[in-house]
C-alpha cells in the first residue's frame, strides 16, 4: 500500500448528531499523526464539484456539542455512475488525498466501497446514522440522540394524551429498521410498536391498549416505525383503532426530522471520538474497505461487503421485554 500523507473526510446522506464529533476525532487524530486533512464538503457531490478545503485543529474546534454537520451533506446521482466517481478520484489526485474518511449510513459506505474498487483508495467508514441499522456495529453515531428525541417528544405527548384521554400514534424514523421505534416504546413506557420487522398483529396491538383502559389508564400511546408505511398506512391504521375504541379520540403524531436534529448526548459524542480515532488507527495499520464497528464495548473492522449487505436484527428478547411489560 502507498504511503498515506493526506487523508479526506466527508459525511454523507442523512445527518446524524455526532457526526461533527466525529469529524474532530477524525482531524484531531491525523494531524497527532502527522497527517493533512482536507475537508470535503457536500459529501460525495461536493467530491465531484470539487469543494475541497485544508483542515486543521482549529476548523473543528468549538463542534463537538453541535448537531448537524459542519461538512454539510447531500444525495448525490452523479457519483452513483462510474464516470461520476472518475471525476471525484481526479479531484482527490489534484489535492493529494491518499485515503478517504467516510461518515454516513448505508449509501455511503456503499460509495466508498464503490470507489475504492474502481480506483484502489483506502476507505474507512464510520456508521452515522440515527437508524442503527447498519450490521456489525452494536449502535451507530446519532441513534442515542434520536432515540432521547423521540423520548422527550413521546413524553410531552403523553401529556396532552391523559389531559384528553387520547389514543395517539406515533410515527417515528428508522427507514427499514424498527429499533428506534422498539426501544422508544420500552422507554416511554407505550402501550405498543409497529415495527417493519415483525407482521403487526392488530388485534395483540388492540388487546394491550384495551388492557391499558381496564388499568384506569388514561391514554394509550402506539409507535409506529415508517418503515412500515410501505404495507400499512398510519392514517388508515388509526382509523381502524377509532373502530375499535369509540371511547377514545385518536390521533396521529409524525415526529418527522427533529429527530435528526440537536446536540449530541453524551454517549453519542463519545462514541463518535472513539471511532474517530478507531479510523486513523485503521489507515495506520494497512486496513481498508472496512467500517468501524463497536461491540460489547470493543472497537471492532467490519468490512465493507457485510455491513452495508447484511440484515442487523432486532433483538428478540427486547420485543419480548416491550410486550411483557405493555401486557
Amino acid at each position: 500500500m502507498a504511503k498515506i500523507s493526506t487523508i479526506g473526510v466527508l459525511t454523507s446522506g442523512g445527518d446524524a448528531p455526532g457526526m461533527n464529533a466525529a469529524i474532530r476525532a477524525v482531524t484531531r487524530a491525523a494531524i497527532y499523526n502527522g497527517w493533512k486533512v482536507k475537508g470535503i464538503y457536500r459529501g460525495w457531490e461536493g467530491l465531484i464539484n470539487n469543494e475541497i478545503k485544508d483542515f486543521t485543529s482549529e476548523s473543528v474546534s468549538g463542534t463537538i456539542n453541535r448537531g448537524g454537520t459542519i461538512l454539510r451533506t447531500a444525495r448525490s446521482k452523479g457519483f452513483m455512475d462510474e464516470a461520476g466517481r472518475a471525476k471525484a478520484y481526479e479531484n482527490m489526485r489534484a489535492h493529494g488525498i491518499d485515503a478517504l474518511i467516510v461518515i454516513g449510513g448505508n449509501g455511503s459506505l456503499a460509495g466508498a466501497q464503490a470507489i475504492a474498487a474502481e480506483h484502489d483508495i483506502p476507505c474507512v467508514g464510520l456508521p452515522g446514522t440515527i437508524d442503527n441499522d447498519l450490521y456489525g456495529t452494536d449502535t451507530t453515531i446519532g441513534y442515542d440522540t434520536a432515540l432521547n428525541t423521540i423520548m422527550e417528544c413521546v413524553d410531552k405527548i403523553r401529556d396532552t394524551a391523559s389531559s384528553h384521554e387520547r389514543l395517539f400514534i406515533v410515527e417515528v424514523m428508522g427507514r427499514d429498521a424498527g429499533f428506534l421505534a422498539l426501544n422508544g416504546t420500552i422507554a416511554t413506557g407505550a402501550e405498543a410498536c409497529v415495527l417493519p420487522e415483525i407482521d403487526p398483529e392488530f388485534e395483540r396491538i388492540n388487546q394491550f391498549i384495551a388492557n391499558g383502559l381496564r388499568r384506569t389508564k388514561s391514554s394509550s400511546i402506539v409507535l409506529f416505525a415508517e418503515g412500515r408505511e410501505k404495507d400499512y398506512n398510519i392514517m388508515e391504521v388509526a382509523d381502524g383503532m377509532r373502530q375499535r375504541f369509540p371511547e377514545l379520540d385518536v390521533r396521529v403524531s409524525i415526529l418527522g426530522y427533529l429527530q435528526r436534529g440537536g446536540s449530541p448526548t453524551a454517549n453519542d459524542r463519545i462514541l463518535a471520538s472513539r471511532l474517530g480515532v478507531a479510523s486513523i488507527d485503521a489507515l495506520l495499520e494497512g486496513q481498508r474497505n472496512v467500517m468501524i464497528g463497536l461491540r460489547n464495548n470493543e472497537l471492532v473492522y467490519v468490512p465493507f461487503t457485510k455491513a452495508i449487505k447484511d440484515d442487523k436484527p432486532i433483538d428478540r428478547d427486547t420485543v419480548r421485554a416491550q410486550e411483557i411489560l405493555a401486557s
